[in-house]
């Protein structure tokens, strides 16, 4: 099916604003022998550090090439060397022992199993901005063993950890200065990037000459959503990277065809969270009344994509594998649409009986069409069981705040932990204390019953409403050999292109 025919409903909506800025003619692409051209979406800032907080998609890619963490991902999705190239995990499972590789600073310096634990210790330290920071609860050190040798020690083993450290704001950056695999440099608005020449060759200036190989390199361009699929549309761009739910009306508008699009298969969370309890939202029925109002399919179905699937549970599916527990389904999701519907409007009817308003709830989501879209169809909802709703952006003052987010690893605890005493949700302190002992527990049989018991608590305060996985999506060129869904959503720009022997 074609692109125009599969996402026609969508497209009618964002026309006028989307087309504008993609006016742009068909041609083909330009370049193949020089280096790949990839349009990431939001702004590329060279000196861009994980302690800033969350990364664009421009920055985190740039990073995850020129700096990556002891361990990184492959094109697959997988596990693969990074600083580090050979890592052992004792019995018990609480050390994890990381050998780096021979890797040079960007000023020249050799980088030492020191100066990557003081990194990493930064990173998680209490004032850190981090966006991974309340991942790492199992942590108790992280020290430098020999010059080459650091070791992360952990209260309770956790066999996820590498997953996390694989994530591109882990990466290993010292003062702005990166290690590699690849280095960076300006032209103009684009960073060019060349494989880092090998540090142990025994001819340097050999290696230096086969690095700076135009079929070796990639450049790298942060922009706007619409700019990143005009490149792509023109021909100035092999690949673009960073796609979310939000901007996915921007593909649609763009007629590219729908052969070029790639879409990740990943776990998360997306929906709504409650950000404060009261007035209508103080009591657990209402908030979950708001929970089973919401029509998911069609919701999903708005946005015309096959690959973006609703989701009801509070925690993703996939945590089912090895053994894990199952997502706890709701009851509500046995009742079809129309009672559902019906049963929380008996909830805002009672509310109303009792002579209480409900004041508008204000529902912070990206200013964006995706955004837009999304906030129509969860407005109509609400508004057909009487809770009136306004939207509002995602730095204002909310009621509810769109939580749109990608499982960092297959930690059955990540989401709950998500979901539980954070700035942005609510706070149950009954399941916080489920969390915090399976956090602690080292028997697996019992961490799994404390997961199921703080899932269960947490599903009848209803602090979030679930609406569909993430969305993750990325435009690739037949050039990009590289470039494949996967349950991470992890496309480094050194395995994009199949690199000349």
């Amino acid at each position: 099916m074609t692109a125009r025919g599969r996402y026609g409903r969508t497209a009618g909506v964002v026309a006028v604003a989307a087309a504008l800025a993609l006016s742009v003619s068909s041609c083909g692409l330009f370049g193949e022998r020089g280096p790949a051209k990839i349009a990431a979406m939001g702004s590329l800032n060279a000196a861009a550090t994980p302690l800033d907080g969350e990364l664009s998609a421009a920055n985190a890619a740039l990073l995850d090439a020129t700096s990556q963490g002891l361990v990184s991902y492959d094109g697959e999705g997988q596990i693969d060397t990074g600083l580090a190239d050979r890592w052992t995990v004792t019995t018990d499972g609480r050390s994890y022992i990381f050998r780096l590789r021979e890797a040079k600073w960007s000023n020249g310096r050799k980088v030492t199993a020191e100066d990557v634990a003081a990194i990493l210790r930064s990173y998680l330290a209490p004032a850190s901005r981090h966006v991974l920071k309340s991942d790492f609860p199992e942590v108790e050190t992280i020290r430098a063993m020999t010059d080459t040798v650091i070791e992360i020690r952990l209260a309770v083993p956790q066999p996820a950890i590498l997953e996390l450290l694989a994530q591109p704001s882990m990466a290993i950056v010292s003062k702005g200065m990166g290690w590699g695999p690849m280095r960076a440099r300006r032209i103009g608005r684009a960073v060019l990037l060349s494989p880092a020449p090998d540090p142990l060759a025994d001819d340097p200036e050999a290696a230096e000459a086969a690095a700076n190989d135009p079929a070796s390199s990639i450049e790298l361009v942060g922009t706007s959503p619409a700019g990143a699929l005009a490149r792509f549309k023109n021909g100035y761009a092999d690949g673009v990277l960073g796609g979310r739910f939000s901007t996915l009306p921007y593909f649609v508008a763009s007629n590219i065809g729908r052969s070029r699009l790639v879409v990740d298969p990943v776990p998360g969370l997306f929906g709504l969270s409650f950000v404060r309890a009261e007035g209508f939202l103080a009591t657990d029925a209402n908030r979950d009344a708001l929970v089973r109002a919401i029509r998911r399919e069609r919701l999903v179905e708005a946005f015309g994509l096959a690959e973006w699937q609703p989701q009801v549970t509070l925690r993703p599916a996939l945590y089912a594998r090895d053994g894990g527990p199952a997502p706890l389904v709701p009851v509500w999701a046995e009742y079809d649409a129309a009672s559902r519907i019906a049963q929380a409007k008996r909830v805002v009817d009672a509310w109303r009986g009792a002579g209480r308003e409900i004041e508008p709830l204000r529902i912070a989501v990206p200013d964006s069409p995706g955004g837009r879209i999304l906030f129509a169809y969860v407005a109509a909802d609400f508004a057909a069981i009487g809770v009136p709703s306004q939207r509002v952006k995602m730095a204002s003052t909310a009621d509810l705040r769109l939580i749109d987010e990608v499982a960092p690893n297959d930690d059955a605890l990540w989401a709950l932990r998500r979901l539980s005493c954070r700035r942005d949700t609510l706070c149950n302190r009954d399941a916080q204390n489920l969390i915090d002992q399976a956090t602690r527990n080292i028997d697996l049989g019992q961490r799994a019953q404390q997961v199921s018991e703080a899932e269960a608590v947490l599903g009848r305060y209803a602090p979030f409403i679930p609406l569909a996985t993430p969305l993750r999506w990325s435009v690739a060129s037949q050039r990009l050999t590289g470039l494949r869904a996967n349950g991470r959503a992890q496309h480094p720009l050194n395995h994009l292109i199949a690199l000349p022997n």
